[in-house]
């Protein structure tokens, strides 16, 4: 683990970066966020003193992630690839980049995207649960998954 002195506005990981690392924040502010296609910025979290803040994917998959120093900070920073994970973790972390995913969709991507999400990522769950519970799960009124699922079957989009 080696400390490093970040100054405010620096960038420590891009969206699309390979291994990313994992820093954990002795003193100052970090962040870590994305920016959708529209060019909007989506803050996913903050890491105050004492918080750990990286990007859920494995050090060999591309960031989803921007993460930068919003003061003048301190952080220790941890290699991902270094650590020995073992089988139990690897689920977890897993299961933590699915949730991250899932959070950045929520915050930034149509209606449409995210139920193309849901199905990619859930094949065959489609016709296992009530319509309601899509809905819910990508954030819309099971009315409004009623008309998209029509628009879509009609080949709008």
């Amino acid at each position: 683990m080696q400390k490093t002195d970040i100054r405010k506005g620096q960038i420590l990981q891009y969206e699309g970066d390979l291994h990313s690392k994992v820093f954990y924040v002795t003193s100052g502010l970090l962040r870590s966020y994305t920016i959708d296609k529209n060019g909007k910025e989506h803050i996913f979290m903050f890491a105050p003193e004492g918080w750990v803040i990286a990007d859920a994917q494995p050090a060999d998959v591309a960031c989803d992630l921007f993460i930068d120093a919003l003061e003048d900070s301190t952080v220790s920073v941890i290699d991902k690839e270094s650590e020995h994970i073992n089988h139990d973790e690897a689920k977890l972390i897993k299961r933590i980049s699915i949730l991250q995913k899932r959070i950045i969709m929520l915050l930034s991507s149509s209606a449409i995207e995210r139920y193309d999400y849901f199905l990619e990522t859930y094949p065959g769950i489609s016709q296992r649960v009530p319509q309601k519970m899509i809905a819910s799960f990508i954030g819309i009124t099971p009315q409004a998954l009623s008309t998209l699922r029509k628009d879509r079957a009609a080949g709008k989009k």
